[in-house]
């Protein structure tokens, strides 16, 4: 939204109007709801910029939203009214740009509503996953303690049967002490690389000597160890849509391009610092 045009102004909020009864089969796009000197203001030119409000706005109240809507369509339609002469080149151009970019995204938008099938993605997935290989994943505690000689009398403690929740708990500095130190599962890369490494050397039960890392002395056991399991399509649903939809647009531009006839020899030919003269979209 323009600054110029703040959305849901104190005008706009305070705005009374009386649409048009609706006829009896229901509201459609082309109905006029307003007139602004004799130009038409639709019930879809409406919808449209509501379509395109941000979220905050979008939480809004139909009751607060249709008037404000309303009254910035109002509000540019006077300005652009106000208008002498012809129009700017640069706004010509940003018309240009924008119309051409609405249709480029409605060409988009057709050729993945008809590409875009639950089939795809499943073929998608089972591409993806043919040749999944399990990874190791780790449930570990850890106490962080300031000094190497703090770690070995605390290591030594559990080692001899101190319950090592509470140990945690009485001992850690870290943020896992009231939980008892635990971490949770994590897989290969999630901990630096000397804390990983010393949990690779553990076996389930086991609690390590003292390892050093940037945030101080860890004593660590392990609590078990599993294979990562495959994950179902649903849990990767929405990686894979982006990943098939950018497929889809790729192959969909390459096969427009290779069938179009494109002559850039002219933009080739450009100086590269063109981009820098704004005096080129003067009048």
């Amino acid at each position: 939204m323009s600054k110029r045009l703040t959305f849901l102004s104190a005008a706009a909020l305070t705005l009374s109007m009386a649409l048009p009864v609706a006829a009896q089969d229901g509201p459609k796009s082309e109905d006029v709801v307003a007139t602004v000197n004799g130009t038409e203001i639709t019930l879809g030119h409406v919808l449209q910029l509501h379509r395109g409000l941000p979220a905050q706005y979008q939480q809004l109240p139909p009751e607060t939203l249709l008037p404000g809507i309303l009254n910035q369509v109002i509000q540019q339609t006077l300005l652009e009214q106000s208008l002498e002469g012809d129009l700017p080149k640069s706004i010509q151009y940003e018309l240009d740009n924008q119309r051409r970019a609405a249709l480029a995204n409605s060409a988009i938008g057709a050729v993945l509503k008809t590409a875009m099938t639950e089939e795809a993605l499943q073929a998608e997935y089972d591409a993806s996953y043919a040749d999944f290989e399990p990874t190791p994943e780790y449930n570990a505690a850890h106490i962080l303690l300031k000094t190497q000689e703090e770690a070995q009398k605390i290591a030594e403690e559990a080692r001899s049967g101190a319950d090592f929740a509470e140990l945690a708990k009485t001992h850690s500095t870290g943020p896992s002490a009231p939980n008892g130190g635990s971490l949770g599962w994590f897989g290969p890369g999630m901990m630096v690389p000397s804390f990983e490494k010393a949990v690779v050397a553990l076996e389930a039960g086991q609690i390590s000597d003292p390892v050093e890392t940037q945030f101080g002395w860890h004593v660590i056991k392990l609590i078990e160890t599993r294979d990562a399991p495959k994950p179902s399509l649903d849990e990767v649903r929405a990686e894979l849509e982006g990943g098939l939809q950018e497929k889809i647009i790729t192959a969909l531009l390459d096969d427009l391009t290779a069938k179009a006839n494109i002559d850039r020899t002219a933009a080739d030919a450009l100086d590269p610092a063109v981009l820098s003269d704004p005096s080129l979209l003067e009048d």
